[in-house]
C-alpha cells in the first residue's frame, strides 16, 4: 500500500495554506492551529521546505513563511521529496543494490516502472492546483421533466 507520511501530509497542507495567501506570510503557529497539526512537528517540516527552497522564512513582527516561488511551479512531488526524500516502492534502487535478491529479482524492473509513473503523476499536480480548491458542481443522479400541453392562444 502506497501512502504519504504524516510529514508529507502536513507539508502539503501548509503549502496549500500559503498558496491561498500569496501576499501574506503565515506563522507556524497559525498553520498549526488552523489544521490541528502538532506545532513542533510542523516547525520541522517547514524548515525542511525552507532548506529545499520551496518556502522562505520571513523575519519580523509580520514574519512567518511564504512560498519560495510561484505555486504553479511547485509540484506535489517537489514537496513530498523535500520532506521524505526520494519516492520509492522497493528496498533497492538503481543506485542501491543492497538486497539479497537483487541479482535474481524478477519484479524489480516492473516495480521501478510503476515508481516512475507514480512520480510522473505527482509531478503533474502543482500546489496552485491544490489551492484552487475547485469544487465541481454536483451531478444530478436523475432528471425529472414534465411536459404540459398549452393550447394555442384563442383555443380552449
Amino acid at each position: 500500500m502506497l501512502r504519504l507520511s504524516k510529514k508529507s501530509d502536513y507539508a502539503l497542507i501548509a503549502m496549500k495554506h500559503l498558496a491561498m495567501r500569496p501576499d501574506a506570510s503565515s506563522s507556524a503557529r497559525e498553520i498549526s492551529e488552523s489544521y490541528d497539526i502538532p506545532l513542533e512537528l510542523l516547525a520541522k517540516v517547514l524548515q525542511r521546505l525552507v532548506r529545499a527552497r520551496l518556502l522562505v522564512s520571513v523575519q519580523g513582527t509580520r514574519g512567518g513563511y511564504r512560498l519560495g516561488r510561484n505555486a504553479a511551479l511547485i509540484s506535489v512531488a517537489d514537496v513530498i521529496q523535500s520532506v521524505d526524500g526520494p519516492v520509492t516502492v522497493t528496498a533497492c534502487s538503481e543506485d542501491d543494490h543492497n538486497c539479497d535478491q537483487y541479482t535474481k529479482c524478477s519484479i524489480r524492473d516492473p516495480l521501478w516502472k510503476i515508481k516512475n509513473r507514480i512520480l510522473e503523476s505527482l509531478n503533474t499536480v502543482s500546489v496552485a492546483e491544490m489551492a484552487a480548491d475547485e469544487t465541481p458542481a454536483p451531478v444530478p443522479t436523475h432528471t425529472v421533466s414534465r411536459m404540459v400541453f398549452v393550447p394555442p392562444v384563442g383555443e380552449s
